[in-house]
Order: C-alpha cells, then sequence, then structure tokens
C-alpha cells in the first residue's frame, strides 16, 4: 500500500521564510534545508521530581539529531526545529487535594498541546521524552492522531530511598501510608528520606505500568524503559539509537498506526496483566486505541470476558514488584530489564511476536536482538513458576458497574477475599473531601468488612476524576493496625501505588444518576469474583431503585440538571471537562462530539439503568 509520504514546506514566501533561515543559523543546521520536512524533539514537564530529568535527555537527543542533519550523503536531509514541551501537574504532590482533579486532564492537554505542535509544524519525524503517567499516554494519542513516523523514550524512574533507621528501601507510598501517623518526627524523616534525586515512580505503579505498555506495544525501544532516569546511558548512548531508529521509521515510512494496532494493544494489555499493573491502564489503553482509529476498545481490542478469562486463567503476576511485591523497576533493571519477562512471555505463548516496532524490526527480532536473561525467579519470575498465580486486574459489571467498568488490582488485595467472595456493609461518602476528613478525625469507627463508597469523583462529577493515593494509603494502615477488612469502591481512580481491597471506575459514574449515586449507608455489597460482579443487594428490588432514583432526581437543580455534591468546575478547563467526558470505559477523556454512549446499552439491563442524557437517569 502506498501512503502519502511527506509534507514539504514548498511555499517560499521571504515573510515566513525569515524566520525559517533564522532558526536554522540559530540551531546551527544548513540554511538550505529550510523547506525539506520537519524533525524535532519534545518533552514532558511538570512541577515534580518526574520531569527533573526530562530537559536533560532532550537536549542530548536534539544534539544527536542535529549532528544527523545535513546535505552530505550520509545524513538526513530535514529542517530542525527547536524542542517542544508539554506541561502537567504532579501527582504525588496534588494527591488528597482539589488539585488532584487537574491530573487526568493532564493527559487530554497534552494531547492538545501536542497536536498543535505537530499540526502547525508539519513534523516528519519526532523523537518524545516522557514522564510521570498521564503525558505520555497524552503523547502517544497525539502522535498516533498525527501518524507520521516517531519513536518514544521514557525519561527513567527514580531510585528508591533508604530508611535511616532500618536500611529499608522506601518510596512515595512508604510516605503516604503513613500519614495517619501521630509521630510526626517519623513523618517528616520518612518523607525527607523516600524520594532521593529525580525520575518517575520506581514501583509497578502507573507510571512503570504505561513505559512498560509503551514498549510492549511497539513505540519505545525495549531497552530502555527500565533503566533509571540518572541512568548515564539515557544521555550518552540511547540519543544516538534513538536517532538511528527514527531515521529507519522515516525512510522506510513506518508510521506509529503500522505500529499500534489491535495485536500490539493486546500483547501490552497483557503483560499489564502480568506485571501486576495499575488500574490506570484500563483508563489508558482505550485512550491510546481511539486514537490508534478504534472506536470501541471492547469490542474491537479485547472485551470484558476475554480480559477476565486471561487475568483468572491464563495470565499468571511474574514480578515481584512494589506496591504489592518488594522490588522497583531499578531492580528489574539490575536483572536484565522488561525484555527478559517480554522473552518469557512470547516463549509461553502469551504474546504475538510478529507485530511491527519502532526500532524498524518486529517484537520478536528485537528481543532476539537483544538476548535477555531468563529470570532470576526473585525480582522477576516465568510463567511456569509466578509470583502470583492469576493476573493483577479484574473487571467487574453487576447492578453496581452496568458499564462493565468497574476495575479490581487483584494483585495488590491483602486479604477480604476469601472463596472470591467479600461482603461488607456500605459506608457513603460524597466525594473523596468527606472521606480524608472521617480519616483525619474518626478512623477508629472503621468497622471490619465495611465497604467505603467514595462517589461523585468521576470524570464528570470530579471534575477529572481524581485518584486517591491519600485515601487508599490511609485505609490500608488503619486495616494493617486493626487488623481488619475494608474495601474501597469509587467513580474516580486509584494511583497505581495503591494496594487493598479496592475498586475503582464504577460506572455509570454518580454524577450522571449512576447505581453508585443510589446506595445508602448499611446497603450490603457484594464483591463476587467468581461471577465478576459488584452488586448492592438493596438495589435488586425495582420498586426501592425506583423510589431512590427518584429521589435523586428530584435533588438536581432544576434549571442546570447538575446534581448538588458534583465538585466545583471553576475553571474553564474543568468546565470543559465536565461538559465534554466520556465514561471509564472510554478512557474518560474529553471528546465533545463524539457518540460514544455513556452507559453500554448491553449492559443496561443488569441493574434496570438506562441514561436519557448526561445528567439525568431513568429506570426502565
Amino acid at each position: 500500500m502506498i501512503k502519502n509520504t511527506r509534507t514539504v514546506l514548498i511555499d517560499k514566501n521571504p515573510g515566513r521564510n525569515s524566520q525559517t533561515y533564522g532558526i536554522a543559523r540559530e540551531l546551527g543546521t544548513n540554511v538550505e534545508l529550510i523547506h525539506e520536512p520537519s524533525v524535532g524533539v519534545i518533552g514532558n514537564k511538570g512541577d515534580s521530581q518526574c520531569y527533573l530529568g526530562v530537559l536533560s535527555k532532550v537536549q542530548a537527543i536534539h544534539e544527536a539529531l542535529k549532528a544527523q542533519i545535513g546535505l552530505a550523503e550520509d545524513k538526513m536531509k530535514y529542517r530542525l526545529v527547536q524542542p517542544e514541551f508539554t506541561v502537567a501537574t504532579s501527582d504525588g504532590i496534588r494527591n488528597g487535594t482539589k488539585e488532584m482533579r487537574y491530573s487526568l486532564i493532564g493527559r487530554e492537554v497534552t494531547n492538545d498541546s501536542l497536536c498543535e505542535h505537530l499540526s502547525a509544524t508539519g513534523l516528519e519525524g519526532l523523537i518524545a521524552v516522557v514522564a510521570c503517567d498521564k503525558p505520555p499516554v497524552g503523547t502517544l494519542a497525539a502522535v498516533l492522531e498525527h501518524n507520521r513516523p516517531a519513536i518514544i523514550m521514557s525519561d527513567g524512574s527514580i531510585r528508591p530511598g533508604k530508611d535511616s533507621e532500618n536500611g529499608e528501601a522506601i518510596d512515595i507510598i512508604s510516605s503516604y501510608q503513613i500519614a495517619g501517623s501521630d509521630d510526626e518526627i517519623l513523618k517528616k524523616r520518612i518523607s525527607f528520606e523516600s524520594c532521593p534525586g529525580f525520575g518517575s515512580c520506581g514501583g509497578m505503579f502507573t507510571y512503570n505500568t504505561m513505559q512498560t505498555f509503551l514498549g510492549v506495544v511497539g513505540m519505545e525501544p525495549l531497552h530502555m524503559v527500565s533503566p533509571a532516569s540518572e541512568d548515564s546511558k539515557r544521555v550518552d548512548s540511547f540519543p544516538k539509537e534513538l536517532v538511528s531508529y527514527l531515521d529507519k521509521l522515516i525512510k522506510n515510512n513506518i508510521t506509529p498506526r503500522d505500529i499500534v494496532n489491535r495485536d500490539s494493544i493486546r500483547n501490552a494489555i497483557i503483560v499489564a496483566m502480568a506485571v501486576g499493573g495499575s488500574t490506570n491502564v484500563m483508563l489508558h489503553a482505550p485512550e491510546i486505541a481511539r486514537a490508534a482509529g478504534y472506536k470501541d476498545f471492547y469490542n474491537e481490542i479485547m472485551s470484558a470476558e476475554e480480559f477476565n478469562d486471561l487475568s483468572e486463567n491464563v495470565v499468571p503476576v511474574i514480578v515481584n514488584a512494589r506496591p504489592f511485591g518488594k522490588y522497583s523497576m531499578v531492580d528489574i533493571d539490575k536483572k536484565g530489564g522488561i525484555q527478559v519477562f517480554v522473552k518469557d512471555l512470547l516463549d509461553a505463548g502469551l504474546l504475538k511476536g510478529d507485530v511491527m516496532t519502532c526500532t524498524g524490526t518486529t517484537l520478536i527480532e528485537q528481543i532476539e536482538s537483544l538476548s535477555p536473561n531468563i529470570p532470576d525467579e526473585d525480582v522477576i519470575y516465568s510463567v511456569q513458576k509466578p509470583f502470583k498465580q492469576t493476573g493483577g486486574l479484574r473487571l467487574l459489571g453487576g447492578n453496581l458497574s452496568p458499564e462493565f467498568s468497574a476495575v479490581l488490582k487483584l494483585a495488590g488485595v491483602e486479604g477480604g477475599l476469601e472463596n472470591n467472595l467479600f461482603t461488607g456493609n456500605a459506608r457513603v461518602f460524597n466525594g473523596e473531601e468527606e472521606l480524608l476528613k472521617f480519616l483525619d478525625s474518626t478512623p477508629d469507627e472503621l468497622q471490619n468488612n465495611d465497604m467505603i463508597v467514595v462517589r461523585y469523583e468521576g470524570p464528570v462529577g470530579g471534575p477529572g476524576m481524581p485518584e486517591m493515593l491519600d485515601s487508599t494509603s490511609r485505609i490500608t494502615t488503619i486495616c494493617r493496625e486493626k487488623n481488619i477488612v475494608a474495601g474501597l469502591m469509587t467513580d474516580g481512580r486509584f494511583s497505581g501505588g495503591s494496594v487493598g481491597l479496592v475498586i475503582g471506575h464504577v460506572g455509570p459514574e454518580a454524577a450522571i444518576g449512576g447505581p453508585i449515586a443510589l446506595i445508602k449507608d448499611g446497603d450490603q455489597i457484594e464483591v463476587n469474583l467468581n461471577i465478576n460482579q459488584i452488586n448492592c443487594k438493596q438495589l435488586e428490588d425495582k420498586h426501592t431503585l425506583q423510589e431512590r432514583l427518584n429521589a435523586w432526581n428530584s435533588e438536581l437543580d432544576p434549571i442546570s440538571d447538575v446534581h448538588p455534591f458534583l465538585g466545583r468546575a471553576d475553571t474553564r478547563l474543568l468546565n470543559r471537562m465536565r461538559k465534554s467526558a466520556v465514561s471509564a470505559i472510554h478512557g474518560a477523556g474529553m471528546h465533545p462530539n463524539s457518540d460514544l454512549f455513556v452507559c453500554d446499552p448491553r449492559q443496561a439491563e443488569i441493574s434496570g439503568f438506562k441514561p436519557i442524557n448526561k445528567f439525568k437517569n431513568t429506570a426502565t
């Protein structure tokens, strides 16, 4: 198939030329190349340690690219543009605050800003340095939409801190899990010691789940995923490799949509299960699939039924990684990197090896060129002798999740699912702020088999679907201290560092009248992994369901149809999210003209629920 190859700047208006000549002179490239297709480097930036290492990598790659550009026979004949940077907030700093609403929105802002840069500049070749976990997905989505040759390198993880008293490795999750302590000296010491240096979160939290995803889906060389941000290879040798790969992609006109397709996305999802990855992958994978040209992730890529079958019966957890295990990504790197378990999964027949990657070779060819170690069976395990017998993620339906969107990080559950069942009593909070006040003032009131319900924190309700690392960390600590089990379910989401019986992405969300909005204190909530459902016993009665739904509708503002418990959309960006958000099952992104239905009609009959518009529902 012949593709549209290059966009060349053929307009030679002297007014526009004056700036392109000026840029070429300032960047030190040949002025005779200003009408050739453009290539460049971009980076993600923000206000946390995640982004501190990005600039040096962008500069190193930019210099490597410049060194390879010229008129000589062996050079790349392209116009070089100056580096550009997208912006995002810090999840770690913002968790537990109202500003956390901007976290997932950062994915959308990155997509928008990079789209403007790629489209307006007409870039024909791109190398991106990404950090944290939302900007990389926004970067990949924009790259897929632009669909010209591109390659991504994650900036790398932060190294673990060290507890000065016992010598144990600690990280940001260690700090969050002592938030409820009365020992102010301890809290200051651990927070001071837990995040030395720079780089993104080091455990198998959302960052490393998504960087592994980027590698397996084919957009990042596998050997570039696991080294720490401070690893010298990221500025010494990787830049030249990246430029060489980009040159090959351009010459062979291999575009992101040639790489990111149904098979490669399925590969990446399977690996996310195998590493016990973050629940956020179930927001990011549908968004990546959308940008790659797929309308419905669960119909075109992987159904919820197949996902659960793979996680339950086929794909085990094969890394001993934080937050459910002992080690961090730097330890995985010491044992050979992610290519070790990717090869093991390929050898077990769980991945397709013939998919194209950004190296210009297939996944299996890339693995063969890397010659990975075998699993050491301490940090990295094999499929035959796994760390945990079942995959790390499970999707749940039921009358509280008629969209089948609710997701449980099974790898992080610490108790309460004997015989795959949990039955608890609902303790309802209308927003995370209410829950945090409860955990601060009356934590002893948390009882065994409580099911905490946090609602109005979805894409529309937050707005922005904030994650709840602060809440889950405090609950985990209380449960460990009291030797009890308490669950948490929400229409919001969780950090990849969260552990415990926590269920996120429950949809439809409370803000649009989803069933989670109708739960009352004391209701009986059952989580049943034998049938992969989460149900409220009281809502099984149609009369009760209709009565509660009528009451909920009566509370809506008569003019705006907005429920009073929704978070304030007091900036243009938050208001844009509220007005344009799609549900978690479609990635919880901003798509105002989307024809994606808020609730999957195939699941509506489970709860007797049928949305009629974005804010009002009616029982069928």
